[in-house]
Order: structure tokens, then sequence, then C-alpha cells
């Protein structure tokens, strides 16, 4: 881990050479408003390069760390985006670079979300409006971006793990940079940082991890791992750095900008050192140190980063940290919308829209998944609910207060979030597995195995299912249709609206075995929630609606599976009345269930004669639904050995899709109204 001497930017000081910042007249500030005009930072503007820091005081860099956050808070209200985990980490980033030969040395972030004050440092100062916008930065470090990017992220835990594959990979070149890792104490709680840290160990790696502790993920981070970080900074002690590298157990600094005294009831005495997680698998360990004092990170970090093998500093820092409102609510605070733009006639608007008949705005479909849990859990005293850290973006914090004995957050532990439900389904209650599809492709194995081979009562709330705007590729939920159907003993549904969904939710809930039902991202249509909760009929599809003259050469059967419902309603009906002198047919049927498929309602087109048919999905077109339509066909369908129609499949191309807004997503994949009624006229044509 050790830098090369020739490196321009290894700097390597000892303790005395940081004067602390208490010494210092530079203090960093505190905003309570975001600013609308961009505020005037000379420090930051001369900063092309992480390089353009070696020269700065430690009292410019603490000047420096206020225009930065000043500069986050006034880009943030422009282009919305990540927004606490941000303000947390500038002191970290700066003393980071100023620290490393970037990109030489390698800087590895763990989910990316913090990375913000990265992107700015190393020469995307002015593109940083643009950030989670159609052809403009990424909201996550990305590889093909910047070459200070080292690692492509997005999903948790997984900065470890990429930072030792460096390690070893230039250790076998015979190289010396440093490699260092910052991961939070959210994403430590993944199973797959520990699998690395073990292999640290066991490879004697020269690796740095730096362990951003502001207790915190998205949500206040639980259990057992958080505990013990708390019991660490509450005992009043820590394990200092000598210039040496050595350990030393002393009193901790008074840390007063944390209010976090008692994270957790228990309190135990002073920790000696073999009583520290960390040390006892094998690694260096320092800490707690306060991640906003720049002289302490320096002075720490400087020696540091000269050590041989397996080293992890402890910090910790406040998620929203200089802006007085997300530190009161770092859960808020977690992501931020773009602000409104101001304008002379704002004044005559809100008065406008106080006076105007307010509407009851559509339902989330997390919203309806949580009144569903809510609902059922009063009827049903089985039902438990599982969430892998997302109680909040999954629509459980009611279920969480009113059931808080059958409420299960594992942390982010996917694999251990679908097993735990297989284990819960063997003592005959029934779990509910809440979980983002992009986060269930790493519990794939589980589900296959521990679930579905053994065919235990366990449902998936399958949440931000398809496209999902901003937050780009990595997020996206759109290859769970493939990796789930070709999976025995599975049921898949896919509802076109909230009401459907909540009774989807119902009919899956009440099914004896593996089920799943995949919803979007965001609001739904509108539909009112009927009560009380239906079954419905497992595989059986509805057809919406019948276009055109019955009789016509030309008879078109649109399958819709899900949202998809309202955009083939719409453009079945643009596709008439643009082209009224054409003589064809058109139903719109929403297929409602992937698997199983509705064979009887495709036996029964075929026999009616349709000539074409387009299958119409938010997913790949790869393994998706329409395959699924296409495989029944060619392989079980007797009336389509006897009556071809022409077939086509609408849904996402063979390519991940960069991040926009939704609309502009889905006019990228041909998935808008414009887009499907323009591949429907050639396949007519």
């Amino acid at each position: 881990m050790q830098q090369s001497p020739s490196s321009p930017q290894s700097h390597s000081v000892s303790a005395s050479a940081f004067d602390s910042a208490a010494q210092l007249s530079n203090l960093q500030q505190t905003y309570t408003v975001i600013p609308r005009v961009r505020p005037e930072t000379p420090l930051l503007d001369g900063i092309a390069t992480p390089s353009d820091l070696n020269d700065f005081t430690t009292a410019q860099l603490i000047t420096l760390a206020d225009e930065l956050r000043l500069f986050l808070l006034y880009s943030a209200g422009q282009s919305g985006g990540h927004f606490g985990a941000n303000l947390g980490v500038v002191e970290l980033t700066i003393a980071l670079h100023y620290l490393l030969d970037a990109p030489k040395d390698q800087i590895v972030w763990d989910v990316g979300h913090q990375a913000y004050a990265h992107k700015v440092l190393t020469g995307r100062r002015e593109q940083i409006g643009t950030i989670r916008s159609k052809d403009g930065l990424t909201a996550f470090p990305e590889r093909a971006e910047s070459a200070y990017d080292t690692f492509g992220v997005g999903h948790s835990s997984t900065s470890i793990s990429a930072g030792l594959g460096m390690s070893l990979a230039l250790r076998y070149q015979g190289l010396t940079q440093t490699v260092a890792c910052i991961i939070g104490d959210g994403a430590m709680t993944g199973g797959m940082a520990f699998e690395a840290m073990n292999d640290a160990v066991q490879q004697d790696a020269d690796l740095l991890v730096i362990l951003n502790d502001n207790d915190m993920s998205i949500s206040c981070s639980i259990g057992g791992f958080s505990r013990h970080l708390a019991m660490l900074w509450e005992s009043g002690y820590q394990v200092d750095i000598s210039d040496a590298g050595e350990p030393i157990l002393c009193r901790r600094p008074d840390m007063q900008t944390f209010d976090r005294r008692k994270r957790h009831k228990e309190m135990r005495d002073v920790p000696q050192l073999e009583d520290n997680l960390f040390k006892a698998i094998g690694f260096t360990y320092f800490g707690p140190f306060d991640g906003h004092d720049i002289p302490e990170l320096l002075r720490v970090l400087s020696i540091a980063k000269q050590l041989k093998g397996p080293v992890l500093i402890h910090i910790y820092t406040t998620k929203g940290k200089g802006f007085a409102p997300a530190e009161l609510d770092p859960v808020g605070y977690h992501a931020i919308s773009k602000l409104p733009v101001e304008t002379e006639n704002d004044a005559q608007s809100k008065t406008t829209e106080a006076s105007a008949v307010t509407t009851k705005p559509a339902l989330k479909y997390s919203q309806v998944f949580g009144q569903f849990l809510c609902d059922k859990a009063v009827t049903d005293d089985k039902l438990l609910a599982i969430t892998p850290a997302m109680e909040e973006g999954s629509g459980m914090i009611d279920f969480a207060r009113r059931f808080p004995e059958r409420f299960f957050d594992v942390a982010i532990a996917e694999q251990h979030a679908v097993t735990l439900a297989a284990g819960m389904a063997t003592q005959g209650v029934k779990p509910i597995v809440a979980i983002y599809s992009t986060f269930l492709q790493r519990g794939y194995d589980q589900l296959i195995h521990d679930v579905a081979l053994q065919d235990l009562d366990v449902m998936f709330a399958i949440d931000r299912a398809g496209l999902v705007g901003e937050d780009g590729a990595t997020h996206a939920g759109v290859f769970d249709l493939a990796f789930l159907r070709c999976v025995p003993n599975m049921l898949i549904a896919a509802p076109k609206d909230e009401n459907e969904c909540y009774h989807l939710l119902n009919t899956c809930y009440e099914y004896q075995g593996c089920t799943a039902v995949r919803y979007p991202r965001g609001t739904g249509t509108g539909a009112a929630i009927t009560q009380p909760a239906q079954m419905y009929n497992i595989g059986e599809a509805v057809v919406e609606s019948i276009l055109g003259n019955d009789t016509a050469p030309k008879k078109l059967a649109l399958l819709a599976f899900g949202t998809t419902v309202a955009t083939a309603q719409q453009a079945a009906q643009n596709l008439i009345n643009e082209d009224v002198s054409a003589d064809y047919q058109v139903q719109v049927i929403n297929m409602r269930w992937v698997k199983p498929l509705d064979s009887a309602l495709l036996e029964s087109l075929l026999a009616q004669g349709v000539t074409h048919i387009a299958t119409l999905e938010e997913h790949v077109i790869m393994g998706g639904a329409g395959s699924a339509v296409n495989e029944y066909l060619l392989n079980e369908s007797a009336a389509f050995k006897r009556h071809h129609p022409i077939i086509c499949n609408i849904g996402i191309p063979d390519r991940f899709i960069a991040h926009g807004s939704p609309a502009e997503q889905l006019a990228d994949c041909g998935l808008d109204i414009d887009g499907v009624v323009k591949q429907l006229k050639q396949l007519l044509s």
C-alpha cells in the first residue's frame, strides 16, 4: 500500500505538521438555505485536477471545504439527486485527493451516492449540474466517465472486493500504488464486504479501508454490527495512530459535533484492542476519528497509507453535514428533487393554486404495497414482512410502526433476506420479501435453491421494476422476468395500475407457493383501489378493448404486460385515428400474468384468425414476457401449427439504458406512445 517515492503528491508528515481545527480561524460553516444563485467559490474554481491541491495550506483546505459544500448545495438545487451523503464526505474527499496521487492511486467508492464532491474535484465541476440528466453526468462513479472513477458502482458493499482485486493485481505487476476503499457503515452490513475483508487478511493485501460511519445507509443502520460501532464510539476511547503507525489506546478528543451518544441502549466499559471486530478479523484498526476535522484526517491518513497489510480507519461523519435541515432529517434529505424555477408569476400562481379545487394525487406503487401490507396484517396474523434496508423506499414505514414484531429489516443483506423468508415459511407463516428488482438479482441463487426448489410459500413484492429514470442502468429492474420465469414453481404477476396491483398482491399472498408481483417506481394512473381485496384467477388475461372493423383482413392482438397496458391502449387508439383508411382491427389485452400465460386466450386469438401479434413490456426483449409468448406458440400451441400470425416483440433492446427522465428513457427504447405506434405500423405493413 506504500506509494511510489517519485509520486508528486505523496504527502507524508508527522502528527505535529498539521494544526488542529480548533487552532485555525477558518472554521466550517453551517447553512440553512439552498442557494439559488451560483455562490462565489474562488478556491474551488481554481481546481482543474486534484493535483491543484498540492500547494494548499490546511487553513485553505478548510475554506475549500466550505466552498465545496456550498457549491454542492447549489448544484443539488439545480439538478436534484443524492444529497446528505455527499455533504457528509466533503472533508474526507478533500483529504484523500490532497494525500493521494489519483488516478494513479486508486480511490474506490462504495455505492457511489457520496461521490459528487469527488466528481467536482476531478475536473467535472462545471458539468455537475447535468448529473442524472440525459447525456449528463451519471449519479454514480462510472469508469467511462472519468479516469478518476476507478470502479463503476451503484449497488452496495462492493468496494472492498473491488479494491482488493486492484491491490492484488498491482502487487502481481510489481506496482505500489495506494488503494483506498471508502465504505459506509450501512454498506458494511452486506455480506460481500465481510467476505472481502476475510480474503484481504488471507492475502495479506496492502489495502486501506475507510469506514465512513454516520449511523445511516438510506435509513438508520441496524443490527449487531451497528451496535458494535456505536459501543466503540460511546466508550469515549479511540485507537489512535502514532507517527510510526502503531496503535495507541487513549481517550478520544471530545467530539461535540455529534449528538448520537446513545445510539443503542447497550453500554459497556472501555474496549480493549482485542475486543475490536476488525482487529479480530486481522485488520490493523485505528479510530474512531472525527471525519469533519481536516487536520486530523490529514494526520491519520498520511501515516495509514504508508502501512503494509490490510488497514481500516474508522471515522464518524454527520449525514447532511453543514446543512442544518439535512442534519436534523438525514432520511428525508438522502436525496432531493431539483428546486422549481422561480419566476415573477410565482406569487400569483400560488394564490391560484390555493383557490383551485384540489384533486387526490395518484398513489405510488410502494404506497399501494404498504396499504395492502397493513390491511392484510389486520386479518391474517401469519403475515411477516422482510426488507433488506429498504423500509422507506418499499412503503413499509406504517407497517413497521403498527406491527413491529412482524417487521424484519435485515440490513443490506439481500441473500440473507431470501433465505430468512424460506426458513420462516417452513414454520407455517407467510413471509413477504419486499425488495427492489435490481437488488433481487443478488439473491437469485437463494430464490432458486432455498425457496423455489423446496416450493416454499414465499411472496416477493418486487418494486422498481422496469426503467427507473435518473438512477440509470445500475438501478433499472429490467431483467427480473427473464430470470424469474425460467424458475420452476414460480408465479409472476404484472399489474396494469394501482387497483390491480393491490388485488394481485392479495391473490399471490393467498396462493400457497412461490409468487412474485412486479410493479414500477413512482405513481400509477390514479386508479382507485376497490375494497375488499379480490382474488383474481391465476393465469387469466383480460381483453381491455377492441378497436376497428371485426371483418378487417388484418387483425392485430396487442398483448401488454404490466403498466404498458395504458401505453398499449393509447397507441392502439392513435393507430386507428392516424390511419383511417387502413382496414384492420386491434385488440388490446392486459395479460396480467407472465407465468402462467393465458394459453386459452392465445388459442382463442388464433382461432379468431388474428394475423398479427405484438407483445409489449417494460423489460428487456431477450428472455422477457414476449419470449414467453413466442415459446408457447412455437412449442405448445396446436393452432399455431395451422395458422402463423406475424409476431413482433416490443420492449427494451439488448443494451443498458443510460440515465435520463422516465419519458426520455421510454422514448430511447421506443416504448413511448409514438415509438409503439411506429413499431405497430411497421408490423402491419
